[in-house]
């Protein structure tokens, strides 16, 4: 019994330091040489000021001047703290949660687009996504408050919408997914034409 329980110790040790911390230290280092940028968050930095990331969505409400992002779940954009609303398709919350987003979009877009009609308008700019913190937004969401954009900062809408072309990703692999726009980064980029 004593040979088995001293066995069992062993491996315990050996396995806690292959799997524990042998094996995390050797992704870490491989990941922070192969992917810089994805194994840090993707941080985005200006003028060596830390000011958001890739991946995680920024509430820019109560801003005009800047792209919206997609409605959060979350009151700050926290995203450890994300989650879904978990709402079915047939609950009432979610109905009118998705109303009083539609209500908003549309009351600060329509000074801008005065045709622009509920039907119009992109489910990404009423729904939240599932983490809460989606950091992209449709083509056609961003066309539709490109027009806010351009008269709000007195740009022409062709200059807006060379902006959005240049910061709209791709699908996946050239299949996956539907092309998205990058709320931060077309934001930092509306502040830079602006300079």
């Amino acid at each position: 019994m004593r040979r088995d329980l001293t066995s069992s110790v062993i491996a315990i040790v050996v396995l806690t330091l292959l799997l524990g911390l042998a094996y995390p230290l050797v992704v870490t280092g491989i990941s922070q040489v192969a992917f810089p940028g994805n194994s840090n968050g993707q941080k985005v930095s200006l003028g060596g000021h830390l000011v958001g990331s890739k991946l995680i969505g920024q509430d820019f409400r109560g801003n005009p001047r800047y792209f919206q992002s997609r409605p959060s779940t979350l009151t700050k954009y926290n995203a450890a703290a994300s989650a879904f609303t978990n709402l079915g398709p047939n609950s009432r919350d979610a109905r009118d949660t998705f109303r009083a987003s539609l209500d908003s979009y549309l009351r600060l877009e329509r000074p801008y687009n005065p045709g622009l009609s509920a039907k119009q308008v992109p489910v990404d700019a009423v729904t939240s996504s599932a983490s809460g913190v989606d950091p992209q937004i449709s083509k056609a969401n961003a066309e539709i408050q490109a027009h806010r954009i351009a008269s709000v900062r007195n740009l022409p809408l062709a200059t807006v919408r060379k902006l959005i072309d240049k910061n709209t990703d791709g699908r996946f692999a050239g299949l996956l997914g539907e092309p998205g726009v990058n709320v931060l980064e077309l934001n930092l980029a509306l502040d830079r034409q602006a300079k």
